[in-house]
């Protein structure tokens, strides 16, 4: 039987995870989207980022326009990395050509003192 963590090791072996600072250079650059639930959304966020929690990412990433196109470089990211990981897979099998996952997620970023947003992020709802 397969565990949680060997799945998110099976993502991180089929997509590109970037740096604290690769993550921070793409901000402006590409669409960044937090697949975090709400309320820990709220506790913060990168600057910019879309609120499309892991569970329905599938589902409305098409809905997005800022997603329209499927060339569109997306940064993803989650508490520590390993949901933004699947997610980064998912998005790779729908078409989406240029999608990465930020290594350590919010908890590295926020511990690194990275900027970060305290109100609810944009929302889609």
């Amino acid at each position: 039987m397969t565990t949680p963590h060997e799945l998110v090791l099976e993502a991180k072996a089929q997509i590109k995870e970037v740096s604290l600072d690769e993550a921070q250079q793409a901000l402006g650059r590409s669409v960044v989207i937090d697949v975090r639930e709400p309320e820990e959304i709220a506790l913060g966020h990168l600057p910019g980022a879309l609120c499309v929690p892991r569970g329905v990412l599938e589902f409305k990433i098409g809905t997005l326009p800022q997603t329209q196109d499927r060339a569109t470089p997306i940064l993803l990211y989650c508490r520590s990395g390993g949901r933004s990981a699947l997610a980064a897979v998912q998005l790779q099998r729908l078409g989406y050509a240029d999608v990465v996952s930020m290594a350590g997620g919010f908890d590295a970023w926020n511990a690194a003192g990275r900027p970060a947003d305290k109100p609810a992020p944009l929302s889609f709802q």
